[in-house]
């Protein structure tokens, strides 16, 4: 078989596992709507690839997704390299995103987070300070879910073993949480 084909075959069978995801992705939906048409905003992060689907993620509700509307809050926490290197170098790697939850979150924001492994302490203390701050949150998480499993309002948790095939699961969870989202915010 080449590698394609197995690509696509693993790439198949990772999409069909999501449909056990139905439950929580419509909880999910649920409080992002709740959020953008309540005047709140949607903060999100990851690290590496998931970095760039926390900006993918919150570009498709800052500009649009499929339909004509306006634009909705949305920042990626990952989108700050000057930040981000400011707190490594005062802090640790492991708050670049929990000091931004601490100064922009506020409850009725949603915070999700992206990540494969399940495994990222910056995603944790993320988590952790969205928690104290009264915010409610989303993660989007890979293989078993790690030690992030449990610390969001909402776990959704791409099964699998294959770092791609996760990532693209990923994609599809939340590119179907911006349709869901989608269809119930006011055009103007």
């Amino acid at each position: 078989m080449s590698h394609l084909i197995r690509a696509i075959e693993e790439s198949i069978n990772t999409s069909r596992s999501l449909a056990a995801l139905e439950a929580p992705l419509g909880k999910a939906a649920e409080l992002l709507t709740r959020c953008l048409t309540s005047g709140h905003q949607l903060l999100v992060c990851g690290n590496g690839g998931s970095a760039s689907d926390a900006t993918h993620l919150t570009t498709e509700f800052l500009c649009r997704f499929m339909g004509e509307r306006r634009p909705y809050p949305a920042i990626s926490l990952t989108a700050n390299g000057e930040f981000m290197t400011a707190v490594c170098n005062d802090y640790h790697a492991d708050e670049i995103f929990a000091r931004q939850v601490w100064g922009l979150a506020k409850p009725g924001d949603v915070l999700i987070v992206i990540t494969t492994s399940g495994k990222s302490k910056n995603v944790v203390r993320a988590l952790e300070q969205a928690k104290k701050q009264g915010v409610e949150s989303i993660a989007i998480l890979g293989r078993d879910g790690g030690f992030t499993k449990g610390l969001a309002t909402v776990d959704l948790i791409v099964p699998g073993t294959v770092t791609a095939r996760i990532q693209e699961g990923q994609k599809v969870l939340y590119h179907v949480l911006c349709e869901m989202v989608e269809e119930k915010l006011p055009k103007q």
